[in-house]
């Protein structure tokens, strides 16, 4: 037997994932690490840890599934996208803090640019000015940490994305990412697919601290020897998170999309070879690059608090010991009471971008409980994937009739019958959710023959469960309504 595996690092866990060329899960392994916020608005990771993370689950998969090492025939990366490691080429240690997707530290900065950069940022770039990607944290890494000032005087910085991280740690030195994690970093060129040297000088970064700019699936490298695997097993896939998912979903074709609901929520809809740029608040973004074929693009929406509520409802408020538990007390009670939850714990992703935006629950009244609110955290998550959805339609002009869901709260049957009510279409899951994790494994197994071709994978799909809306066009339309009233309460919060 021979199988591919997978390592999904994501904003609150690892994950090694092992799977057979039927796309089945045969081991895994998963363990969380620290969420580390210093000051509001600041969201840090420890990369060491994500390390020893990484190196834990890998071992652990591979005991637990009765597997050789031997038997495993290549790996696919996927992570978190945006988050920032710098790192020190000589020590290979850590010089600070990653700085999170999820960070805001950089909104000052980011207003300070004049409205003829912005635009040519934007322009070259997809992307929206927001502190959501990687380039103004790189800037602040250089201007605000003297280990990385000194580390960069000494030409011995390096700084990538989590995939390069652990391609580097993995490989013992291979300094590479792909270009589905590029796209992120509001550094690379949508069109040339390189960095762009004017926006670096923008931000004042220099090129040799960057990785090389790969495609998504290819043979980069071997692991070492020594490393957690303990053999030289072709690394041969990167993508970033939700382009991996678009992979493990199948979306290989134009129009093609899927919404994927992790720490936060990331809808994607594929444009082709087509570089279509949104009028709506979405991104553009590449969706993925399978060696020498043309790259794909994809409109993206992103929501940057969706699971991570139920985090909150659990760590913060302790209104539940389990995250599995917020299904039974949103189910105790038939609707909200009229309470609504925007969770813009650091601003408002798309199709808003406000960064001044602060979270607000609404509607309260002495007869609200904790279930009410829990069932409002799960209407949170569903209305905020509406309204990207409905700028994804107004932008590629093509009506949803229904949505590919994958990821950690499609467990919840209720989470996903509020989707269908709220946006009125059928929400359909696949028999295998671990679709961010399949999709690397499928770009490695793509890039050494492990699977033949696109139609061989496409082959593996197969739908679980649907869910087909209940209420009527009044009911769904009062809804939305009152949830963009909410919406407007969390503006111009931040000063």
């Amino acid at each position: 037997m021979s199988y591919i595996a997978s390592l999904d690092q994501g904003t609150s866990s690892t994950r090694c994932m092992i799977f057979d060329s039927s796309g089945t899960v045969v081991a895994k392994a998963q363990k969380e690490h620290q969420q580390f916020t210093p000051k509001p608005g600041w969201v840090e990771h420890d990369a060491g840890e994500i390390w020893l993370r990484t190196k834990e689950v890998i071992r652990e998969a591979i005991t637990s599934g009765g597997i050789s090492s031997t038997e495993i025939s290549a790996i696919g990366v996927t992570n978190q996208r945006e988050t920032i490691v710098a790192w020190d080429v000589k020590t290979g240690e850590p010089l600070n803090k990653a700085i999170v997707w999820q960070d805001t530290r950089t909104a000052d900065f980011l207003n300070g640019l004049s409205e003829q950069i912005r635009a040519l940022l934007i322009h070259k770039t997809g992307l929206t000015i927001a502190p959501y990607f990687s380039a103004s944290k790189i800037h602040w890494l250089l201007n605000n940490v003297d280990t990385v000032k000194k580390a960069h005087t000494s030409g011995n910085l390096r700084v990538g994305t989590i995939d390069s991280w652990l391609t580097w740690k993995l490989t013992g030195g291979l300094h590479i990412t792909d270009v589905t994690n590029a796209s992120r970093t509001m550094l690379m060129n949508l069109e040339t697919l390189q960095w762009d040297r004017e926006i670096l000088e923008i931000f004042g970064i220099p090129i040799e601290i960057l990785p090389e700019i790969k495609s998504s699936s290819e043979r980069y490298g071997v692991t070492d020897l020594d490393g957690p695997f303990g053999a030289m097993i072709p690394i041969a896939g990167i993508l970033g998170d939700q382009h991996a998912a678009m992979v493990g979903q199948a979306c290989f074709e134009k129009g093609s999309s899927k919404t994927t609901y992790g720490t936060g929520n990331f809808a994607l809809l594929n444009t082709g070879t087509e570089i279509v740029r949104s009028k709506h608040g979405l991104l553009t973004t590449v969706c993925f690059k399978f060696g020498d074929q043309p790259a794909q693009y994809a409109l993206e929406g992103s929501v940057a608090v969706t699971g991570s509520a139920i985090q909150w409802l659990r760590d913060e408020l302790q209104i539940i010991s389990h995250a599995s538990e917020i299904e039974a007390l949103a189910s105790s009670v038939t609707d909200t009471a009229g309470v609504y939850f925007v969770p813009a714990f650091s601003g408002l992703f798309a199709p808003y971008w406000r960064s001044d935006a602060r979270g607000a629950i609404v509607g309260l009244t002495r007869s609200a409980t904790k279930a009410h609110l829990a069932r409002a955290t799960l209407e949170a998550i569903c209305y905020q994937t509406m309204e990207i959805m409905d700028a994804m339609t107004a932008d590629s002009g093509v009506a949803l009739t229904q949505m590919r869901v994958d990821g950690g709260i499609t467990a919840s049957d209720l989470c996903m019958q509020l989707q269908a009510d709220v946006m009125g279409i059928e929400i359909v899951k696949p028999l295998i959710t671990e679709t961010t994790a399949l999709g690397a494994a499928y770009a490695a197994g793509l890039a050494i023959g492990y699977w033949q071709s696109l139609d061989e994978v496409k082959a593996n799909w197969s739908e679980s469960k649907r869910w087909a809306p209940l209420k009527n066009v009044q009911e769904r339309a009062n809804g939305a309504a009152r949830w963009k009233d909410a919406v407007a309460r969390t503006l111009n919060w931040v000063q």
